[in-house]
């Protein structure tokens, strides 16, 4: 599995020569599978600082070699030290998630391993696994027949270079001041980049409250047990290793780090002994009863933490806990979970619990007494409700089972239970089976069991019926429900009654958004573009990547305009560059007609000789904007419409693009053409550019007249030639760029006019439904900077509908695409 890593070249230090009069100007080369990106020069220095940040494109397996090079202006570039970073071993000692991990790595020389030259800090971000991929990566590289050999091209001695560092400087992209793209602050440090000779972490002091981490990472230099969170020490955990010099560890250098850990310890343990009245009152947390004096805690060691929780003490004996998982610091030592509970991460990193007994979830973290106090609470319900209920039903309660197992048999699609299965309903309220001879219960109903050759639902999956018997399918891991039988890809629908809203448009386009979100990828690449060759710019990146990763979510940065990218900013790319491309002056696309300004692909768009590669990557372009749900400036014309949903052309489409042609075909239909001696031959003329061709519908077209028998199939031929004349390539090269990142059969529910909205959204505005779905940051719907601006809305409404897309069906679905 290949994925994007920036890797964030940050500093430097190199060993001093004395014999020189000047430092040297290093820069710093890295190489990874045969991809090579550098960095710009420091000037005369020991201690560069770069703090620029390459992207790379990489597997988890993959090697970065770093290359500290000196630039000299008349000779050769001259190799200053060299160190090696297997991603796997990093991947392994941060939980397979590269997050703004910072390393410390040693730079040795070419000549001798062990001669270290002085040492680098990088930062690597964006890469996550997991566990199944590292383990497939390993074994297929553990299988290559040359497994042990070098990936990165050359990783040999080399002591000098020939080119300088300026020669390939559009090969990398340049974060300015070391701050990621995203808009965050400098990286924190990870456990993985602390080296044997680094000095034990002095004690720090807890925050003021125990409180949630905010998303922007801290430094590591700060003190607070929120930050150790940031960075968990992992005493006995495995530390991210280099290879190549990085594998010689000095005998030294163990023995300091084990002697800092052992004084580290000692030094807790002894704060924690010693009692000391604390000194501030907002060093307490919120539940502590005094405020000018905070009582000391005393460790109790209450049996195991939960996984992921550690406990520590700080410089005045107080014992916190660490959850490295949501990153937050408490005082109260963390319960275990009760019986039937599991703690779960979702895609996004955020935690949730779940109750394999009621077979729910929530947010909230349940204890033993939240648990204990809901199920008394259930209990009490449940029995107040059997109360009520027998008492309404005091007259006909001894015909409520026979009317209950009536009602059961006439409205259940499926028929009566197998032999010896019985149906029951728990407290509450959910169904559930019982076999009488096996003694057993469970959650399936037999009578579905078995439909499909015993084939098993998908992990996570579950089959319902609606009131009218029709099944459908749960999938509880997405929170979604489909008619679409996982295990053969056929709607249930088919065998049942056709329900209307099937067929409206806002179900099509939730259908389209469910399958998009099946093809996406798992996080998202950069784009940066320029604003004055935003076309250029566009062309080389997109066509550049994996059409695949094209399917990832989008992070478009403009230079000097970096902030975080929610969507505006990609809305914002796809409409100036749809302007850019879709220009008639740059004779790829051209007016469908005089006054209809939809667009269509120009016959004369040839004289471009790389016509047909901009052709492709303008079918990216589209295809992107339908998968990401954006919109574009221009719209094209309904038969253009028709062939990306791949539907057959008609004489009638004819009519939006050239009414007079059309209707010379008409009149040609509707009348006697030999009594009017018209002579026309089965060719047609075309003018492209000032040179005029001839162009034969049929074989030896030229010399087979037109008559009253055989204009039928002239007409037909004329209208296929004129909707397609001398686009053919085109349209195939435009066709080829959009199946890579959005097949076409994903399409076919639209007709014409439904993906025109679709791509080019809506120009009416409805302001109530506006501002029905506004959502007011930091404001009040009755702030008066609200006020004025609804007011300024509704006079400039008219004048903005020309310009403004909004998607469909209302405002509400700007925050869903």
């Amino acid at each position: 599995m290949k994925a994007q890593l920036q890797v964030t070249v940050l500093s430097a230090k190199l060993k001093e020569n004395k014999k020189t009069w000047f430092g040297p100007s290093p820069y710093v080369e890295v190489a990874v599978d045969g991809q090579s990106k550098r960095t710009e020069k420091c000037n005369n220095t020991h201690s560069p600082k770069w703090k620029q940040a390459v992207t790379v494109i990489v597997t988890p397996v993959s090697k970065l070699i770093f290359r500290v090079w000196s630039h000299q202006t008349l000779k050769a570039d001259i190799l200053l030290g060299m160190a090696m970073l297997e991603i796997k071993e990093s991947l392994k000692a941060n939980d397979l998630k590269l997050c703004e991990v910072v390393q410390t790595l040693p730079l040795c020389s070419d000549r001798d391993s062990r001669d270290v030259v002085g040492d680098l800090s990088v930062c690597l971000d964006g890469m996550q696994v997991d566990p199944e991929t590292l383990a497939t990566a390993e074994r297929e590289h553990a299988a290559l027949p040359n497994g042990n050999a070098r990936q990165n091209g050359d990783t040999g001695n080399r002591s000098s270079r020939d080119t300088s560092p300026s020669s390939d400087s559009e090969e990398w992209v340049i974060v300015p001041n070391g701050h990621p793209a995203n808009g965050t602050g400098s990286p924190s440090r990870s456990p993985g980049d602390s080296n044997a000779l680094r000095p034990p972490r002095p004690a720090r002091a807890p925050p003021p409250t125990p409180h949630r981490p905010t998303a922007s990472p801290t430094s590591s230099s700060s003190s607070s047990p929120s930050e150790l969170s940031e960075a968990p020490a992992s005493d006995g955990s495995s530390q991210a290793s280099a290879s190549g010099c990085l594998n010689q560890q000095d005998d030294s250098a163990a023995a300091a780090a084990a002697t800092s850990t052992s004084t580290a310890a000692t030094a807790t343990s002894q704060t924690a002994a010693g009692p000391k009245p604390a000194t501030s009152a907002t060093a307490a947390p919120a539940s502590a009863v005094p405020a000018t004096t905070a009582p000391r805690i005393t460790p109790i060691n209450n049996g195991p933490l939960p996984q992921g929780w550690e406990q520590r003490a700080d410089q005045n004996g107080r014992v916190y806990f660490v959850d490295h998982i949501e990153k937050r610091t408490t005082w109260e030592r963390p319960d275990p979970l009760p019986s039937g509970w599991e703690r779960r991460v979702d895609p996004m990193g955020r935690v949730y619990y779940v109750d394999h007994i009621t077979r729910t979830t929530t947010w909230q973290r349940p204890t033993q007494e939240s648990v204990r106090n809901y199920e008394e609470w259930q209990h009490q319900r449940n029995q107040l409700q059997g109360a009520m209920q027998q008492f309404n039903q005091r007259f006909i309660y001894g015909l409520q089972d026979q009317l209950a197992a009536t009602a059961n048999k006439e409205f259940d699609p499926l028929g009566p239970l197998p032999h010896g299965w019985e149906k029951r309903t728990d407290t509450n309220g959910r169904v559930y089976f019982v076999h009488h001879p096996t003694r057993t219960t469970q959650w399936e109903d037999p009578r579905t069991q078995g439909l499909l050759n015993d084939k098993p639902l998908p992990e996570g999956w579950e089959m319902r019926f609606t009131v009218d018997g029709i099944p459908y399918f749960v999938d509880h891991n997405r929170r979604t429900t489909t008619y679409i039988d996982p295990r053969t890809g056929k709607s249930s629908l088919e065998n049942g009654p056709q329900i209307t809203y099937v067929r409206d448009f806002k179900a099509k386009v939730l259908y389209f958004r469910f399958w998009c979100q099946q093809l996406s990828m798992p996080q998202h690449i950069k784009i940066n573009v320029s604003r004055k060759t935003l076309f250029e710019d566009s062309f080389q990146q997109i066509m550049s990547f994996h059409p695949q990763d094209l399917r990832r979510r989008l992070w478009i940065i403009f230079p000097g305009e970096e902030g975080l990218d929610y969507g505006g900013v990609a809305r914002e790319w796809f409409f100036l560059l749809s302007h850019e491309v879709l220009n008639p002056m740059y004779c790829l696309f051209e007016y469908a007609g005089k006054d209809n300004y939809c667009l269509q692909i120009n016959p004369a768009s040839y004289i471009n000789p790389d016509h047909l590669k901009y052709f492709k990557f303008i079918g990216r372009f589209i295809a992107m904007a339908l998968f990401h749900g954006k919109f574009i400036d221009t719209g094209f014309s309904l038969p253009f419409y028709k062939r990306i949903l791949n539907k057959p052309l008609a004489l009638k489409d004819l009519e939006s693009i050239d009414p007079e042609f059309y209707n010379s075909l008409i009149w040609i239909k509707d009348n006697n053409i030999e009594e009017c001696g018209l002579e026309m031959f089965f060719s047609v003329d075309k003018e492209i550019l000032g040179e005029v061709t001839t162009h034969e519908l049929k074989p030896d077209g030229g010399n087979v007249q037109v008559t009253e028998e055989n204009k039928e199939e002239y007409i037909r031929l004329v209208a296929e030639w004129r909707l397609s004349r001398g686009v053919e390539e085109q349209t195939q090269a435009f066709f080829e760029g959009f199946n890579e990142v959005l097949p076409q059969q994903y399409l076919q529910y639209f007709d014409a006019k439904e993906l025109e909205v679709m791509l080019c959204g809506m120009q009416e505005i409805d302001l109530v439904d506006w501002q029905r779905n506004a959502i007011y940051r930091h404001y009040a719907r009755s702030s008066k900077q609200i006020l004025w601006f609804w007011q300024v809305s509704t006079c400039s409404c008219t004048v903005s509908k020309i310009i403004t897309l909004i998607p469909f069906p209302s405002f509400f679905d700007l925050f869903l695409v």
